[in-house]
């Protein structure tokens, strides 16, 4: 029987799928306004959530979500606010909510051993509920980041110019955590708390290796991303693995090919623009050439001197179908 006919393979596979799609699209904002480390500490809040859920008996990926929004919000306006840089700001999400998260979960009961399949994804315990959910965030994330794709991009790569522009810098940029909060909080069944991040940043690493621009970055980085995902939850059945641990692996593999593949490309393109030269600039070159070319006196003068003679200064000029040439040495030049 085939893998993907098992029901619980398919439902893991869709997930991962669509993880894939919208991590390396926000991942490529996170990259940019290089807090590639975002996810880690939103990662460990999501703990917080999880140990929350356990406690109280709820679902833990919408908990989770919400923990991870409030915590990431709260945090992003701190740093607003001037009152802690982004560095201290990751530092409490990365300890508060891991010490929290194995706080709760020991109240519950039921130890922090049940914490791992969350930490590190696992493919059995992904139910329909939970791909419904995930369909539905991956949808909201996947339309904000490519739908305000120019009014983020201008907040990450020049805050005080987006600003001047009129755009609403606060707003998107808590947009942005919010739906890397989002990103995080979903993936925890297939990719795993802990090794999220990674999706987030690597395949957008690799596709900065491999293509030029922002908008050719993104898309190859959720290609990289997608099919690292299929790769990861297949391989992870048939080699008996964690299901985040074997994405994340085959993640770092593609970012190690994107190096010599991408100087590689690097060579092709430098050498392709050396070859073609810039029309406005061929067509300058062109016209000082044909400006100085040299020319036959007997072109000109011929050997009556029938060529019109014009005064032209200090010097004669000789009409020659319809272009003024003047002596040079032992040519003429075209005026």
């Amino acid at each position: 029987m085939s893998v993907f006919a098992l029901a619980f393979m398919q439902r893991a596979l869709i997930a991962a799928l669509l993880s894939g799609f919208m991590s390396p699209a926000v991942g490529t904002y996170i990259v940019q306004r290089k807090l590639s480390l975002l996810g880690d500490g939103l990662g460990h809040v999501a703990i917080a959530g999880v140990g929350l859920a356990l406690l109280t008996g709820w679902a833990p990926t919408p908990v989770a979500i919400v923990i991870c929004v409030v915590g990431a919000v709260s945090i992003e306006l701190l740093r607003q606010s001037g009152r802690a840089p982004a560095d201290v700001g990751l530092a409490i999400l990365f300890y508060g909510g891991l010490a929290t998260g194995v706080l709760l979960a020991g109240i519950s009961g039921q130890g922090t051993g049940v914490l791992s399949q969350y930490l590190f994804g696992s493919l059995t315990t992904v139910s329909m509920s939970d791909v419904a959910l995930v369909a539905v965030m991956a949808a909201i994330v996947i339309i904000l980041s490519l739908g305000l794709s120019p009014q983020l991009f201008a907040v990450c790569a020049d805050e005080e110019f987006a600003r001047s522009q009129g755009l609403p810098v606060r707003a998107l940029e808590i947009c942005i955590v919010v739906m890397a909060s989002v990103t995080v909080a979903v993936s925890m069944r297939t990719v795993g708390l802990l090794l999220v991040s990674a999706l987030m940043v690597v395949p957008v690493a690799a596709a900065n290796n491999l293509v030029t621009g922002f908008y050719r970055s993104m898309f190859t980085a959720i290609g990289i991303g997608v099919v690292v995902s299929f790769i990861g939850v297949t391989g992870s059945y048939y080699w008996n693995t964690a299901s985040g641990a074997t994405i994340v692996v085959s993640a770092i593999a593609v970012f190690a090919l994107s190096w010599p593949v991408g100087s590689l490309l690097n060579r092709r393109r430098l050498a392709r623009s050396q070859r073609i030269p810039d029309p406005e600039t061929a067509r300058d070159n062109a016209a000082e050439v044909a400006a100085h070319r040299p020319v036959d006196p007997s072109e000109l003068v011929g050997e009556d001197g029938n060529h019109p003679r014009i005064q032209h200064g200090d010097h004669v000029d000789y009409l020659h179908g319809n272009h003024r040439h003047a002596p040079h040495g032992d040519h003429f030049d075209e005026h």
